[in-house]
């Protein structure tokens, strides 16, 4: 592109938005919401020029864009670190403010700090540094809600607040309209069910439109509600559907799409009122409902791997809930608990066991390894068999991991199954041994950090690795050297801290390390 300036035109263009193609996705959906935004007077905030939408096909792109940028009464630049080294997003600045120097210049944030995000043209203007008007859409600032309000405000000079104000009008409109549609919907699906009794005939045809309910109603509903905060609606409709289903004892007269369409619904029932409000005896009879209902599945196809995976998440599920219950009952919950993920162990074998070379079902057996591993470990009697389990967790892991050395996610996976089969060696007296896995787990999350700087889960990973290290050099009678690993890993506690003082995960692990390694 060159600095040419094209003509400049009265304004056809309400906003050019300047991108990395990197980040297309995210503009896509910027130029969707920006086009579909109404102003106070009814009319909608556009053409907002995108150019995977606008630019014809010619062999002249550059003219193009410099057409469209003359014809643009403001720009927004989404800035990324794909962004600041794009030299089309710079030139695209540059030469917006050449042919409009007083019109508005305003920056979505997407990704990464605005030291590493915003292009240079953004940042200065004939040498001066300029202060940019931004949006930040990253988790945890503004969010997409209030950063689009933002953008919006900034391209129509209207005031933020009155914006919010009507935004949040606009929500309360569209909860009072999910929550009658739920309400009406509950309506029709009981209705639904009273007729499914009056014959088998009729039976058989409400069943399949009560089931088309069921499905709209637990999961685009759900979702709608989720949205706007009033999953509470569900609670009613999830009763019912739970009674109506538990009361079909007979699976096998089912169609296999009717059995597990309940147990998937069912099951995201259950998760709901775990991560919503930890009701685990609901939780309970719906993940029971749901083993039910896969096991029946499994009965009628025992080799399908489908039905085997379907079956292993539901023995998953039901020992975890069982694991949860640890504190009230130890030995009646943890028996439980094995009884159940022996059962999801023995079906991630037979995964494999079909499909040797799947990468999906070798890490769904580290899974269940890994999870017969800290069970055992809770057990002081059993705590020194754990390292059998610990150790086949590893190297599931390990294989995965090798091949894929970049992935984050499984490299973490990988360090964390390490530190379990340290704790198996401790637990089994082998100090010296457990300093070494200690040590391999430590050197992983450091190569992770040199690669991921800024990633809070690597952060936390340096935090629980060197902690670990300093309790096995504790165990092992070095003292000094655990203290002075301790350090790094209350440096690591604090760094945390700072970064989120409100996670009370963290500060747990910072008390644990003054506890076990008090100030010297």
């Amino acid at each position: 592109m060159s600095d040419d300036s094209a003509g400049i035109a009265a304004p056809h263009y309400r906003a050019f938005i300047s991108y990395s193609h990197a980040d297309g996705r995210f503009a896509g959906w910027l130029h969707r919401k920006l086009e579909g935004a109404r102003l106070p007077d009814k009319k909608r905030l556009s053409p907002i020029f995108f150019d995977r939408a606008e630019l014809a096909a010619g062999p002249d792109l550059s003219a193009q864009v410099r057409e469209a940028l003359a014809q643009s009464a403001a720009l927004v630049v989404i800035a990324s670190p794909a962004a600041r080294v794009s030299r089309w997003v710079g030139q695209e600045i540059a030469l917006f403010r050449q042919l409009h120097p007083d019109r508005p210049i305003l920056a979505a944030l997407i990704v990464g700090e605005p030291a590493e995000a915003f292009p240079e043209a953004l940042l200065r203007h004939d040498g001066a540094a300029i202060e940019p008007l931004a949006a930040d859409f990253r988790k945890g600032k503004d969010g997409k809600r209030l950063g689009l309000l933002k953008i919006v405000a900034g391209l129509t000079a209207q005031p933020l607040d009155r914006l919010v104000q009507r935004d949040a009008q606009t929500r309360q409109r569209r909860v009072m309209a999910v929550t009658a549609g739920a309400v009406l919907l509950s309506l029709i699906l009981a209705a639904a069910l009273v007729l499914a009794i009056r014959a088998r005939a009729e039976a058989e045809r409400q069943r399949a439109d009560a089931e088309g309910l069921v499905e709209f109603m637990l999961t685009d509903l759900r979702d709608k509600l989720k949205g706007v905060g009033r999953l509470d609606v569900m609670d009613a409709v999830n009763q019912r559907v739970l009674q109506r289903y538990a009361a079909e004892r007979n699976l096998t007269a089912l169609p296999d799409d009717v059995l597990l369409r309940r147990a998937q619904l069912l099951r995201a029932m259950a998760e709901d009122d775990l991560a919503t409000s930890n009701k685990r005896d609901e939780a309970k009879a719906k993940f029971t409902e749901a083993w039910r209902v896969t096991g029946a599945l499994l009965k009628r196809y025992p080799t399908d791997p489908k039905r085997l995976f379907d079956h292993a998440q539901s023995e998953y599920w039901m020992g975890y809930v069982g694991y949860l219950d640890r504190g009230n009952n130890p030995a009646t919950a943890l028996a439980v608990t094995e009884r159940h993920w022996q059962a999801y162990l023995t079906l991630a074998k037979r995964l494999v066991a079909h499909d040797p070379g799947s990468r999906t079902w070798r890490r769904e057996l580290a899974y269940a390894e890994g999870n017969i591993c800290t069970l055992l470990l809770e057990i002081p009697a059993r705590a020194a068999s754990a390292l059998k389990n610990c150790s086949a967790a590893r190297q599931e892991i390990q294989k995965i991991a090798d091949q894929s050395p970049t992935d984050l996610e499984l490299q973490l996976d990988l360090a964390n199954r390490l530190a379990w089969e340290a704790d198996s060696l401790t637990a089994r007296g082998q100090h010296k041994d457990a300093v070494g896995v200690r040590q391999r787990q430590l050197a992983i999350v450091k190569a992770l950090g040199q690669r991921f700087p800024r990633d809070a889960r690597v952060a936390e990973a340096n935090l629980l690795a060197n902690y670990g290290l300093a309790k096995s050099l504790k165990a092992d009678r070095q003292p000094a050297l655990a203290q002075s690993v301790a350090a790094n890993a209350r440096a690591a506690a604090q760094r945390l801290r700072e970064l989120d003082p409100a996670n009370r995960s963290w500060q747990e692990w910072q008390s644990k390390l003054d506890r076990d390694f008090p100030r010297q």
